[in-house]
């Protein structure tokens, strides 16, 4: 299992990253998760437009979801002149309606529907092409999901946005690879159920004796150096920054 990471940084786009977006791939099979702010562009230089065979979007705030309206205007009119079969697109309740109304509120002969198939997450495990899938709803304003994906015996988590929950433990627990928020920092910001800072990040990857943790998320306003040394200071494992182009292998 690789992962890539497309885009990493939160709420909206830095002068070296989109916002959210990781290519996860596995015996051929392509699925990226999360299409924030700017990301789309930044995914050609990993993976052809056609050549996802899955999304999955944890939640629908724009910096996790809105480049799909232009990934919407690339599969409709593809330059081959060709119309792939639609594209499995999991996401919270309302997803199409969502997508729908940010690219064009008007009535429209145009269906996102048409270049993509809008399937309802919800809470539980499921199979993506050679992944088994097992999602949480996570500690959000929105309806939102941290997903757990396991192939041949190697596990990723994925924290998507969230505050301190239970849901969380659960899934980070034992995994290969954490890849966690971290948009607070530590004595700065402190709301419920809406972010992470990097000391609690790592606190989440003590419980869950994880094998390496990865920061993700983190805003153009957040420095991240401080949050990276708030996580050393308390996960004794390999920690790091996410960054644009990032490759890992599971």
């Amino acid at each position: 299992m690789k992962l890539t990471v497309v885009g990493c940084s939160g709420s909206f786009p830095s002068a070296d990253s989109a916002c959210s977006s990781y290519l996860v791939e596995a015996d051929g099979f392509r699925l990226l998760i999360d299409l924030g702010n700017g990301a789309l562009g930044e995914l050609q230089r990993h993976c052809g437009l056609y050549d996802l065979d899955a999304i999955v979007l944890s939640h629908l705030h724009a910096d996790h979801c809105i480049d799909m309206c232009g990934y919407f205007v690339a599969r409709y009119y593809r330059h081959d002149g060709g119309r792939a079969a639609a594209l499995p697109v999991y996401g919270p309740e309302g997803t199409e309606q969502r997508l729908t109304t940010a690219y064009d509120d008007t009535p429209s002969e145009k269906s996102m529907s048409e270049v993509f198939d809008f399937r309802t997450l919800k809470p539980g495990t499921f199979t993506i092409g050679p992944f088994t899938v097992h999602a949480e709803r996570v500690a959000h304003p929105v309806e939102a999901y941290g997903f757990r994906i396991e192939h041949g015996g190697r596990a990723l988590t994925y924290s998507g946005d969230t505050g301190a929950c239970e849901a969380l433990d659960r899934l980070a627990d034992g995994a290969d690879l954490f890849l966690c928020e971290a948009s607070f920092t530590h004595g700065k910001e402190d709301v419920p159920d809406l972010h992470l800072n990097g000391r609690e990040a790592a606190e989440y990857a003590v419980r869950g004796r994880v094998g390496q943790l990865v920061l993700t998320h983190i805003p153009p306003w957040t420095d991240p150096q401080i949050n990276l040394r708030d996580a050393r200071e308390v996960f004794p494992g390999p920690t790091e920054l996410a960054r644009t182009g990032a490759v890992y292998e599971l």
